[in-house]
């Protein structure tokens, strides 16, 4: 039997947050395996980003713990999290000032990484995620929104973090570098088989880039399974609209 507290699981245990009196997230349990990819999805104030930075650190739950295999996802452990874990945002979230890659290599230069290993890593790295290497020393301002993100990725990582946590980046691109992305992203995924969790909007894409998907409203997990298992037995008359409503609207009268 596998040890959870050892073997780098993901687990989340009664996990609530509040402001003012409301809950942002109400009390959720997961369980995400190694090597698992998961999709967090639902409307928007549903809670997935909020759920997403308790997992990263940057937010202490008011009430339940969250732990990766022996260490507790809180700020004080942040200098540890940070070695275990990539945290991809929107766009990338890079800092203007900095090159690309000097945006990549952010993390590895606290570490001690020495030059020629930050070097050969971000070469990986590029043609890992189709990002032309001769771009490196170009600032976010001279790259495209895929590129940017493509740099984002690179710097999550670059460490080669266990953990993946990645919230809607790809929600600023364009359909065509979307879907290109989205592709790569799945590739990646493959290869590399980090534990992922994956905050999106789109449930097509939570589909086809994550083993499982949790739907969210309200601060709550309402139903957790397949695209499969939310299409043919949803939960609950909101899982059948959310599903729907991802379809697109009818057309003559005939099914989405």
């Amino acid at each position: 039997m596998v040890d959870e507290a050892t073997s780098g699981t993901l687990v989340l245990a009664g996990v609530r947050k509040s402001w003012e009196g409301r809950a942002a997230v109400d009390g959720v349990s997961l369980t995400v395996a190694p090597g698992h990819s998961m999709a967090l999805i639902g409307p928007s104030g549903c809670g997935k980003s909020t759920l997403l930075r308790l997992i990263a650190g940057l937010l202490v739950p008011n009430q339940g713990t969250i732990r990766f295999g022996d260490l507790e996802c809180v700020p004080d452990n942040y200098s540890a999290l940070r070695a275990r874990l990539g945290y991809v945002i929107q766009d990338g979230g890079l800092f203007p000032h900095l090159t690309a890659a000097e945006n990549v290599s952010v993390k590895v230069r606290d570490l001690g990484w020495p030059a020629p290993r930050v070097v050969d890593r971000a070469r990986t790295l590029a043609a890992l995620t189709h990002f032309p290497a001769e771009l490196l020393d170009r600032y976010p301002a001279q790259l495209s929104g895929g590129q940017r993100q493509r740099v984002g990725l690179m710097r999550a990582l670059m460490h080669d973090p266990e953990l993946l946590l990645m919230d809607e980046p790809l929600g600023a691109l364009d359909p065509i570098v979307r879907s290109r992305l989205q592709v790569e992203l799945r590739q990646i995924f493959e290869r590399l088989q980090k534990t992922v969790v994956f905050v999106t909007h789109d449930l097509a894409e939570a589909a086809y880039l994550c083993d499982e998907i949790v739907l969210m409203r309200d601060g709550l997990i309402v139903q957790r399974g397949s695209m499969s298992d939310l299409r043919t037995r949803p939960a609950d008359l909101f899982v059948l609209e959310f599903v729907r409503a991802q379809r697109g609207p009818k057309r003559d009268g005939g099914d989405a």
